[in-house]
């Protein structure tokens, strides 16, 4: 089960007080060989958009008077492209104004910190350093010394371009501490920070590059087969995410040391986090790497409990909620319940025919309850969008909606709301989105598309005290609060 902050009551039931970083990290297309803005290339670094370019001033490794100069003008959508030519700019001028103007202290300071992470920073900041040189091409178009990470070959890249290593180093530096003091400053105003675990990293990634023996590739280190789901109500031909695949035998034969440290570094970060597709820690949807839709794909199994056997004896307990959403197997449940991960429930599933199981009241105590998630339309949205054909009880799903939550268009967003406090849920999480009754003009992300996700963002003055107040008497009034 999820273990809650110690400043969150443990009463019963008890709501952990999580922020959900809204980052995207792992492209939903199978687009293996090109370089995506909503793609990571590591499952390790920290993205350096995240950054504040303020902060960077204030520590003196940016003149205040250059902020303008690397600022756009604030829209309510993303534009990745622009921001990261100018997040560039001023991260380089940052590293200039270091290595130029730097104390000892400074410069140990980020020499303790490269030491530390050496396990993936080595790796992924030659990788950037290369690609860099390499006009941004993916590594499977690198020079095949580089592909094949010829040792010595490695050793004298890291030498000729190690102003370029030593760059990717400092921005990582600089996302680690700005995470920690934002991190501090949670825990000091009571707040946890919920993280998001994809099961799957990019092909073009520090981490398939560096590892490749642990991946589905073949002696040319291109993927053999591909990561997706079947067909479902999301898409008719399946989701063809495009990833490359875990050797799970080779994972094994390493003890799963590469999981166990991403987990480790994960929980670094986070106080808990939420692992994406954990039905794929019971079996996954593999997909002939030349495919153009998941719909030729098979399951094969894969050994999750022996790999949280090995996280856990090497970590500890784990705060994780197991996204366990789609059409779920008896044996990955089996799976979820014997590590005590929590599943997740969905509103807006709720009001099918054969919604009961996401209907509030029927919720376990061991869940974490949305309104709906990244995937999911806003609320406003998606009531919006209710069918109105009858079903066999009579009702339209608009009219199920209405009869659970007592309420119609305009009294919706309060009744969700309430109907999840009230719910056994151990947490509850609301999407910015659906806490402020916003359409589908703000909603985050549509599965099996590949352009326009991962875009809006929310600039007006947040009603913060109203909002405060309106969640506060409801975790006072559901006993979510101590």
């Amino acid at each position: 089960m999820l273990r809650c902050p110690p400043f969150v009551s443990t009463s019963a039931p008890p709501a952990c007080c999580f922020i959900r970083p809204a980052c995207p990290a792992v492209s939903a297309a199978a687009t293996w060989g090109r370089p995506r803005f909503d793609s990571s290339s590591s499952a390790f670094a920290g993205n350096p958009l995240l950054i504040s370019l303020e902060r960077l001033a204030e520590d003196g490794w940016l003149p205040k008077s250059a902020l303008t100069r690397y600022s756009l003008p604030a829209t309510d959508r993303v534009d990745y492209a622009a921001t990261t030519r100018l997040r560039e700019a001023a991260l380089r001028a940052a590293f200039e104004q270091f290595k130029h103007a730097a104390t000892r202290k400074q410069r140990d300071s980020v020499a303790k910190f490269r030491r530390a992470q050496a396990y993936w920073l080595d790796d992924f900041s030659l990788y950037r350093a290369i690609r860099d040189d390499q006009g941004e091409k993916p590594w499977n178009r690198w020079p095949r010394a580089f592909r094949r990470r010829s040792p010595a070959d490695l050793k004298r890249a890291a030498q000729s371009w190690s102003d370029d290593v030593e760059y990717h180093v400092f921005v990582q530096y600089l996302f680690h501490q700005q995470w920690s003091a934002l991190r501090a400053f949670a825990a000091k105003h009571d707040v946890g920070l919920l993280g998001d675990v994809p099961i799957f990293v990019a092909y073009d990634s520090a981490d398939v590059w560096a590892h490749q023996r642990l991946f589905q590739l073949d002696a040319d280190g291109r993927p053999r087969a591909v990561s997706g789901c079947p067909p479902d109500s999301f898409s008719r031909t399946g989701q063809l995410w495009g990833h490359p695949l875990f050797d799970w035998r080779a994972q094994a034969r390493d003890g799963f040391a590469w999981w166990v440290a991403r987990l480790r570094a994960t929980f670094e970060l986070f106080d808990a986090a939420r692992i994406d597709h954990f039905l794929g820690f019971y079996r996954y949807w593999t997909v002939p790497a030349r495919a153009r839709t998941a719909q030729g794909g098979v399951y094969r199994l894969s050994p999750g409990r022996e790999l949280f056997a090995a996280a856990t004896k090497a970590l500890g307990p784990m705060s994780i909620v197991a996204e366990d959403l789609g059409a779920v197997v008896p044996p990955a449940r089996e799976l979820r319940d014997a590590l005590g991960f929590p599943g997740m429930r969905i509103l807006q599933n709720g009001f099918g025919e054969d919604g009961r199981y996401d209907q509030p009241h029927n919720y376990p105590r061991t869940s974490v309850a949305y309104t709906g998630t990244h995937d999911n339309q806003t609320l406003v949205g998606w009531f919006r969008g209710l069918s109105r054909r009858r079903g066999s009880d009579g009702l339209t799903s608009r009219e199920r909606c209405q009869r659970y939550l007592d309420c119609d268009e305009r009294r919706l967003r309060a009744a969700a709301i309430r109907a999840l406090y009230a719910s056994p849920a151990s947490v509850v999480v609301f999407p910015l989105q659906d806490l402020l009754g916003l359409d589908d003009s703000a909603r985050m992300n549509t599965p099996a598309t590949d352009t326009g996700n991962w875009e809006w963002r929310f600039g007006k003055p947040l009603p913060t005290q109203v909002l405060s107040a309106e969640l506060r008497g409801l975790a006072e009034t559901y006993e979510r609060i101590g």
